[in-house]
């Protein structure tokens, strides 16, 4: 059984270690795999982005624990999610947005404490809630014994683009790479006129009207839009950082309109 771990711990403090001693402990044949530990701190919308695009390309039946937590020890929920065949554990804060946008699922909330450590600490629940949850759903705890089944979980905005004219939309930048591109929200399976129309994405003062076939498919540090490997649209800068040049990141909005022939 595979467990991935996607957080903003880093590798310089034991957090990530104790989660997965904790899933050793439990589950001693799970296979861990670490996605990411470096989610900027407190960063959801790029946490969802990261989870849900990496998540899709696992096998069936994988266990995926997200922990970017700003409400760890307060009154949000810890959820368990069902979608495409995977499954997803963390907290109730819209995590797993890019999760529900996508795919059908089911959520319930985490209420039964033989699925946790005994003791819960107030500040660390990737430990002691989340890391066993998954541990008990690898060795085969069916979800049903997790908590019930809830409607009221979490949605970010960020998840979608807002429709604000007949042909405007507000979009948000989901992520930084690390290459300074600036990951939007806006998908070309949904936008398919960006390829055949003419459009102007509005990024702060700047404004991006032409659409790359290729990183390289424009001169040294022209900034162009380009349709990802994940099929968001970026903002890029050949051979440079889009998001050093326009000063922004994560959660910047973005005004997309497309010209009507």
């Amino acid at each position: 059984m595979l467990i991935t771990l996607t957080t903003d711990f880093g590798d310089s403090d034991h957090f990530v270690g104790a989660m997965k001693g904790v899933i050793s402990g439990i589950a001693p044949r799970a296979r861990i795999v670490d996605i990411t530990h470096h989610i900027p701190p407190y960063e959801i919308r790029e946490a969802a982005f990261t989870v849900a695009e990496a998540s899709r390309w696992f096998p069936k039946g994988t266990v995926h624990v997200a922990v970017v937590d700003p409400g760890v020890g307060t009154t949000r929920r810890p959820i368990l999610v069902e979608a495409a065949g995977q499954r997803y554990i963390g907290p109730d804060n819209g995590i797993f947005s890019m999760i529900f946008e996508r795919s059908p699922h089911k959520v319930r909330v985490i209420s039964n404490a033989k699925v946790m450590l005994k003791h819960v600490s107030r500040t660390f629940h990737g430990r002691d809630v989340f890391a066993p949850a998954a541990a008990h759903l690898a060795r085969g705890v069916l979800p049903g014994a997790f908590g019930k089944l809830i409607t009221d979980y979490v949605r970010g905005s960020f998840a979608a683009p807002a429709q604000t004219a007949a042909d405007t939309w507000i979009a948000t930048i989901l992520k930084t790479d690390r290459f300074g591109n600036l990951i939007t929200n806006l998908h070309i399976e949904r936008f398919a006129d960006l390829r055949t129309r003419p459009f102007e994405l509005q990024i702060g003062s700047e404004v991006v009207r032409r659409l790359a076939l290729t990183y390289g498919d424009s001169e040294i540090g022209e900034l162009a839009a380009i349709v990802g490997s994940s099929g968001f649209l970026e903002i890029s800068a050949n051979q440079a950082s889009a998001a050093q040049r326009l000063g922004c990141g994560a959660g910047a909005p973005v005004e997309l309109r497309i010209f009507v022939a």
